[in-house]
């Protein structure tokens, strides 16, 4: 498993507990509940997907709540929301990882953790998000 997909898992355990508990995320990027060394580029690339989601957390729930028809969002599982916060920041905010690897990344997030149709779910709102937000991310760019 590559470097980025075991810190994405620990990004979702992160905004799950955040989700669940409401544990800051100072507290969340510490960490702790990791039972074993990890290596640096894990540790950073979880801390940064977790401070940002969080720090986007407003945005990214409209977002969210926007292309979710027929769902309310207060009925949406915590483990999806985790996946659909943690993926949105990076599609947003992280140009040097490839749209479709984030959306696949999302996906097998929801297939391994979310429920039986997380994975399907999880799909539909991404896909939108890249055919409409980021469109329009580009176009006030230009």
């Amino acid at each position: 498993m590559g470097h980025r997909r075991k810190a994405r898992e620990y990004a979702l355990q992160g905004l799950y507990m955040h989700e669940i508990s409401k544990t800051p995320a100072e507290e969340l990027v510490k960490l702790e509940w990791i039972d074993k060394n990890i290596s640096d580029n894990i540790r950073e690339f979880a801390v940064t997907l977790i401070e940002g989601s969080i720090g986007h957390i407003d945005a990214i729930d409209e977002i969210i709540i926007k292309h979710s028809k027929n769902w309310k969002f207060e009925r949406l599982s915590a483990v999806d929301k985790s996946i659909l916060r943690l993926s949105i920041y990076a599609m947003l905010h992280h140009k040097d990882i490839p749209v479709i690897v984030t959306i696949n990344e999302g996906i097998e997030l929801g297939k391994i953790y979310g429920g039986e149709s997380s994975g399907q779910f999880i799909n539909g709102i991404l896909d939108a998000v890249r055919k409409h937000e980021l469109v329009e991310k580009e176009q006030e760019n230009t």
